[in-house]
């Protein structure tokens, strides 16, 4: 969909700041504000250095910013939108400030500890019977592939990503995927020298999740990070090497 003026674009004085934040900044805005939704087309490269008054250098680097993170995609012959889909090979900022602000062990452990017990609560009270058989499912592959040495962690984080899908809620799942690639290498660590524990903890965690036992849902989901924080030392102690 195109937009046939570019009110939100409306020229501002440039204030102390890098011009190619001025730009990234005025098309977040107005996305905030809902004058840009997915699918809609901005001005042209023209368009945008005339609008802001900024040059051409300014506007091209500031686009290459926002496809990065997957905010903008250039379709040849059609000019730039708002992308519609995301999908795994963008590039997530949040991952690295992550990263870098979360040095201590505690920290992380305490993240984990508020965001994983609510949001599979939330996907207990919304999971539908395929839902519940589909993280069935993820313990069912993970404790085959236990069984044969062949575990890997992704054969872990299935059962985590299906109980995010079970929220059916779009934002709770995509923040939960970024904070499962965080994760990852402590999960990696938990699943590959505790797998037996691993797996225990899943089990704990659908059983009550299949009772609708929100109670024991949070104690089971808490209780699992015991084994997970063993994993977490480990990778914490391998980057500093």
């Amino acid at each position: 969909m195109r937009r046939e003026k570019a009110s939100f674009l409306q020229a501002v004085p440039v204030r102390n700041e890098a011009v190619v934040s001025v730009v990234i900044r005025r098309i977040k805005e107005a996305m905030i504000n809902k004058e840009l939704r997915p699918g809609d087309y901005l001005p042209t490269e023209t368009e945008l250095t005339q609008i802001l008054g900024v040059s051409k250098t300014s506007v091209r680097e500031a686009v290459k910013m926002l496809q990065a993170i997957g905010v903008l995609e250039v379709k040849r012959g059609s000019g730039m939108r708002i992308r519609e889909h995301f999908n795994g090979d963008i590039l997530d900022p949040l991952i690295f400030r992550l990263i870098a602000e979360s040095e201590q062990i505690q920290d992380i452990y305490d993240f984990r500890k508020m965001f994983e017990p609510a949001h599979s609560i939330m996907a207990m009270q919304r999971a539908s019977e395929e839902d519940i058989g589909a993280i069935e499912s993820t313990i069912d592959r993970l404790e085959k592939a236990i069984q044969e040495g062949r575990q890997t962690v992704e054969d872990d984080l299935a059962f985590h990503r299906a109980i995010l899908q079970s929220t059916h809620n779009p934002l709770v799942a995509r923040v939960g995927e970024t904070i499962l690639e965080f994760f990852k290498p402590s999960i990696q660590q938990t699943i590959t020298h505790f797998p037996e524990e691993a797996l225990r903890n899943h089990k704990r965690v659908f059983e009550a999740f299949r009772e609708k036992d929100e109670h024991k849902l949070k104690d089971a989901v808490i209780q699992s990070f015991d084994v997970w924080k063993s994993g977490l030392n480990m990778a914490q102690k391998g980057t500093e090497k």
